[in-house]
C-alpha cells in the first residue's frame, strides 16, 4: 500500500470514465478525497457514488480543461469543498486518428488545446495553488507510449504526448524548489472507450475489420494482455504517494511491454 495518501485531496480531470474513473477508485481505496472533473455530469454522478462507497468524500465539477480559468475554478472548488488540495492529476485528453496529410487546422488546434493546453493550464494552476497554500504538492500528467514513439495515423496525437513529456520535465525543474514533483504516466493499449474509437477510425481509414487493429496492438504486448485502467491507476497511486517523493520529471511507461526506453 502506498504511504501517506490517507486524507489527501486529489483533483482528477477526465474522471467520468475510463482511466480517470479507474484512478479515482484506486485513490479512494487509499483514503484520498476526490474532486471529479469532466464535461458529463451524469457520468460524474455515478463515479462520485462509487468513490464515496469507499468512505471518502467526493465532489464533482464541470470544466473545459482547455480554458485556464475553468481549471482554476475547479481547483478552488476542490479546495473549498474538500478542505485541502494535495494532488493534481491532468488525465483528460482526446485521441485523433488521421493521416498527417489530412489533418485540418481546426482539428490540430482542438487536440493541442486539450491534450497540451489542458496539461499546461493544470500544471500552472495546481502549482500556484500549492504555493499559495505554502505546501508541497504532486502533479501527475497523462502521457502515453505515443509520447515515447510516434505512431502512423496517430501523428498529431503523438506530438501532443511528446509535448506532455517536455512540459513534465520543464515543470519538474521549475517547481522542484517549491517541493512540487511533476511526473507522467504513459499507458499503452487500454481497453477503454478511447481505444474503441481508435479502432473504429483505423477501420475506416485502412479497411481493417473492426477489432483487428486493437488485436494487432494487443498481440504485440509482451505480457500477453490488454491494459486495464487499474494497471494505470496503480502507477498513479504510487506517484501520488510519499513513496515517490524523490521521483520527478519522469514519464513512466506502463504498457505491459510494448515500447522500451
Amino acid at each position: 500500500m502506498p504511504r501517506g495518501l490517507n486524507n489527501k485531496v486529489a483533483l482528477i480531470t477526465g474522471a467520468a470514465q475510463g482511466i480517470g474513473r479507474g484512478i479515482a477508485l484506486r485513490l479512494a481505496q487509499e483514503g484520498v478525497h476526490i474532486a471529479l472533473v469532466d464535461l458529463h455530469q451524469e457520468k460524474l454522478n455515478t463515479v462520485q457514488k462509487e468513490v464515496e462507497a469507499f468512505g471518502v468524500k467526493a465532489t464533482t465539477f464541470i470544466a473545459d480543461i482547455s480554458d485556464p480559468i475553468q481549471i482554476i475554478d475547479a481547483i478552488n472548488h476542490a479546495e473549498s469543498t474538500l478542505n485541502g488540495f494535495d494532488i493534481m492529476i491532468n488525465n483528460a485528453g482526446i485521441a485523433q486518428v488521421k493521416a498527417l496529410a489530412e489533418v485540418t487546422p481546426s482539428e490540430f488546434n482542438q487536440i493541442m488545446n486539450i491534450n497540451v493546453g489542458g496539461v499546461l493550464w493544470g500544471i500552472q494552476a495546481a502549482a500556484n495553488k500549492f504555493k499559495q497554500r505554502q505546501q508541497a504538492g504532486k502533479i501527475i500528467n497523462a502521457c502515453s507510449i505515443a509520447g515515447h514513439e510516434g505512431f502512423a495515423l496517430l501523428g498529431v496525437y503523438s506530438a501532443t504526448k511528446f509535448a506532455v513529456r517536455a512540459l513534465t520535465q520543464a515543470a519538474a525543474k521549475e517547481y522542484a524548489s517549491a517541493k512540487i514533483t511533476v511526473n507522467s504516466y504513459c499507458p499503452g493499449v487500454v481497453g477503454t472507450d478511447m481505444w474503441v474509437e481508435i479502432d473504429q477510425r483505423f477501420s475506416e481509414i485502412t479497411g481493417a475489420p473492426i477489432g483487428q487493429t486493437y488485436k494487432k496492438y494487443v498481440d504485440g504486448i509482451a505480457l500477453g494482455r490488454a491494459e486495464t485502467p487499474d494497471d494505470v491507476a496503480a502507477l498513479v497511486a504510487f506517484l501520488a504517494s510519499e513513496d515517490a517523493n524523490y521521483i520527478t520529471g519522469q514519464s513512466i511507461l506502463t504498457d505491459g511491454g510494448m515500447v522500451y526506453r
